[in-house]
């Protein structure tokens, strides 16, 4: 069965950090582009950040660059989304998926991240 299993969220202080993971099974992560999603309540699923499958090329919201940093872990097919700096508005259930059949597939169950004092 192919899928993706998000973990590592929590609850963490303004300006901490998490390191949440996107690990794959049935298939191998590193020869799709993988995207890290967020969706807080009441506002809709927007795009965090994104590996590409050529050439590990990253792209980040503006919202979180210089804050986030996406990664790839091939001996564990896993994909890494560390954050540091965090914010309140970063709050959100956080989701990854793989770009598969020209569009996001694969969706998990998500990660909650809480960010408050």
């Amino acid at each position: 069965q192919v899928q993706v299993v998000e973990s590592g969220g929590g609850l963490v202080q303004p300006g901490g950090s998490l390191r949440l993971s996107c690990a794959g099974s049935g298939f191998t992560l590193e020869t799709y582009a993988i995207g890290w999603f967020r969706q807080a309540p009441g506002k809709e699923r927007e795009g965090v950040a994104c590996i590409s499958s050529s050439d590990d090329t990253r792209y980040y919201a503006d919202s979180v660059l210089g804050r986030f940093t996406i990664s790839r872990d091939n001996a564990k097919n896993t994909v890494h989304l560390q954050m540091d700096s965090l914010k309140p508005e970063d709050t959100a259930v956080y989701y990854c998926a793989a770009w598969r059949g020209a569009r996001w597939s694969d969706w998990g169950q998500g990660t909650q991240v809480t960010v408050s004092s």
